[in-house]
């Protein structure tokens, strides 16, 4: 990799709602500034039709199961990386490739390796449902461009309980995975299965092993987006076991971001210090040419009393020219090095508190993927 080749940087990101305000920008590479923008929406019942080329979608179709290939011990070193500068550019698109979204891709073409549009979520049974865009695929392609939509249970995360503990669904489920991977010529699938309570830890693994060898029987890629932590039993992330499935997928991508979150009282939303733990501890246990960091590019902005909301840095330019606040890069705190700013200004409801990343932050992580020689950063929804 050519480390020397990347110089940090960041840029307006636009809004993105997926369940809420959502936000991304990307980084400097090889002297130029990029950025990234979208929108996100609810997802719409689909089919997993054979391969043609189609508009959005219809209503699900059962289609028969077909044997899946035989699990079996992964091959190093099976599919190989392609980054079009130093590092590796993985960034999460919403459902829709409209407006921003769609300006800032073509913008940035140059540097992208792989996009996941936020398309696909299952029901109890297995069946895929939401939304795609085959003119999406064939644009990623013709700019060489992977592309490997996320499967998620984001808003509903108990329902693809059935689906891992029954062996029988996880089976089905695997094989319209695939079906639908080989229909839409896509280059993989990223499977986005949160928040599931640790007694599923074996379940999960079981399905990410077998859903791994059904793709690379095809020449497909897995890639899995897991919680933060930097212990094995550490936080939400407690039912992801990372040494198991390490060897497994071909990209472990790292939410890497909520260290304070709405719920929480205000705080650094990915401080440095903990950026560094959790990446040290995925070094331990996962190839680190396997392993992306998530860059949150959005700021949380906290009541006196009850739960933060979510701010693009464009709000929060807006709300810095209207109210005028003292702005403080904080370096370092009583647990070590943070990287990101804050601010309170005066409301009819009290003093709120705002803590947000900026470009400064933004190289500071950067850094830390180029210290520890990870795969390169993901450009992240939130």
């Amino acid at each position: 990799m050519r480390i020397g080749t990347i110089v940090a940087g960041a840029i307006y990101i636009g809004a993105l709602v997926v369940a809420g305000l959502l936000l991304w920008q990307t980084v400097e590479m090889s002297r130029t500034l990029i950025a990234l923008s979208a929108n996100a929406s609810t997802p719409t019942p689909v089919p997993t039709p054979m391969p043609t080329a189609a508009p959005l979608l219809v209503l699900p179709t059962p289609i028969p199961p077909t044997p899946l290939p035989t699990t079996a011990p992964p091959q190093p070193e099976t599919f190989g990386y392609h980054p079009k500068s130093g590092r590796y550019i993985a960034v999460w698109l919403p459902p829709n490739f409209t407006g921003d979204a769609r300006e800032s891709f073509f913008a940035n073409v140059d540097i992208i390796d792989d996009i996941s549009p936020f398309w696909y979520t299952t029901d109890a049974s297995g069946r895929l449902y939401g939304q795609r865009d085959d003119d999406l695929v064939r644009i990623a392609h013709e700019n060489n461009i992977r592309i490997i939509p996320s499967i998620h249970n984001v808003g509903n995360p108990g329902v693809v309980v059935p689906v891992l503990t029954n062996p029988q669904l996880r089976a089905r489920h695997i094989q319209n995975i695939v079906d639908e991977v080989l229909a839409r010529g896509y280059d993989g699938i990223d499977i986005d299965y949160e928040a599931l309570d640790p007694s599923l830890r074996d379940d999960f693994t079981a399905f990410i092993i077998d859903l791994a060898a059904a793709l690379h029987a095809h020449n497909k890629l897995l890639t899995v987006a897991v919680h933060a932590k930097d212990r094995d039993n550490g936080g939400l992330g407690a039912f992801q076991d990372w040494r198991a499935i390490g060897p497994h997928v071909d990209q472990l991508r790292i939410m890497t971001y909520d260290y304070h979150w709405r719920g929480s009282g205000p705080g650094p939303v990915a401080p440095a210090y903990w950026i560094e733990a959790v990446a040290n501890y995925a070094r331990e246990v996962v190839d680190p040419a396997k392993v992306l960091i998530g860059v949150h590019f959005y700021g949380y902005d906290w009541p006196p009393n009850g739960n933060a909301t979510a701010r693009p840095w464009r709000v929060i330019e807006e709300i810095i020219n209207e109210y005028q606040p003292t702005v403080s890069f904080i370096e370092r705190n009583a647990r070590g090095r943070v990287g990101e700013s804050t601010f309170t200004y005066r409301t009819s409801v009290g003093t709120r508190t705002v803590w947000f990343m900026t470009d400064t932050g933004l190289a500071d992580k950067i850094t830390t993927v180029q210290k520890l020689d990870l795969a390169g950063p993901l450009y992240s929804l939130q």
